[in-house]
């Protein structure tokens, strides 16, 4: 969404609410990038993972540990010289800003999908501790990409396999190490498909 140059790595931040699809698209870019990919859902302590299994929403003091052991792993790749892929919610700036401080690398997709395909995603949805009663909460404390963020909004409705080859497109992506950004990304707009 904004113009800088880019890292000699890029790290890919598939975010969105609980739904949007973000960890099939990560199994997808694995499948075909082979990067290090990692789960944001993992770093949470048990603390958060036992809050949110009883209904009840993360503060941002919960959160911030979290974010900050995911800003590490991401450091620690950058370090590596690896391309990677994370999953995150990163449903605020202020969130979004810790993770990329500090690491160029960083790009952002939202993925977003309307409310009643999230629902039924959500319900159909075994053995995760995220409870569809929280999803209000996280739409509603979800703030959208801004002009200066690098990144794009993509709809979490279309096959992975075109999620993934949209984000190739836009950030340059090759089945080599480094990236080979052309300009800019841009926002396709809300709703509209990854064509």
């Amino acid at each position: 969404m904004s113009a800088q140059t880019p890292g000699p790595t890029i790290t890919v931040v598939l975010m969105g609410v609980s739904g949007c699809g973000k960890s099939t698209v990560m199994a997808r870019m694995v499948e075909r990038f082979a990067w290090p990919s990692a789960e944001a859902d993992n770093f949470h302590p048990a603390a958060n993972v036992e809050k949110m299994a009883s209904g009840n929403s993360l503060t941002d003091e919960d959160r911030w540990p979290w974010l900050r052991a995911l800003a590490a792993w991401i450091g620690e790749r950058e370090d590596a010289g690896e391309n990677a892929v994370v999953t995150c919610s990163a449903l605020k700036r202020t969130y979004r800003d810790l993770l990329r401080e500090g690491h160029p690398s960083v790009r952002f997709v939202h993925l977003i999908v309307d409310r009643e395909v999230l629902e039924r995603r959500m319900e159909q949805r075994a053995g995760h501790y995220m409870p569809p009663s929280l999803l209000g909460s996280q739409l509603a404390t979800l703030e959208a990409l801004q002009p200066d963020e690098l990144g794009c909004v993509l709809s979490g409705e279309v096959p992975s396999g075109r999620i993934v080859d949209e984000v190739a497109t836009r950030f340059g992506v090759t089945s080599g190490r480094q990236p080979h950004e052309t300009g800019p990304t841009r926002s396709s707009g809300e709703g509209s498909p990854a064509t």
